[in-house]
């Protein structure tokens, strides 16, 4: 039987880091639950992912989300976009990218 024993879900595995409130991470939470589908690969015990922002709502603001699963490389995406939702959303969609390619990686070449 292929497949993880305990699958990773965003609701296990985000932290939130500086710049947000654990208030905040319901809402993250939320927005990152498209996430799910590419971490359930990936054991939760195995699986990390932390959310922060530098100089929140100020022009230039950060946020860096980073990501770590056992047996791949760190991965870290970053926004500069100014709306902070906006931001979310960037570095929710490049983590599900960069994911996705971890994964295509792994996966022995079928045919």
């Amino acid at each position: 039987m292929s497949g993880v024993a305990n699958p990773a879900t965003v609701e296990q595995c985000l932290r939130v880091g500086a710049g947000f409130t654990q208030g905040d991470r319901t809402w993250i939470a939320e927005q990152f639950g498209p996430l799910d589908a590419r971490l359930a690969s990936f054991d939760a015990d195995a699986t990390e992912l932390e959310i922060s922002v530098k100089d929140r709502q100020a022009p230039g603001q950060k946020v860096t989300l980073e990501c770590w699963v056992r047996g791949l490389d760190k991965i870290v995406t970053t926004s500069a976009e100014d709306d902070l939702h906006a931001a979310v959303m960037d570095v929710r969609d490049d983590l599900r990218r960069r994911l996705t390619d971890a994964k295509t990686r792994r996966e022995p070449r079928k045919g």
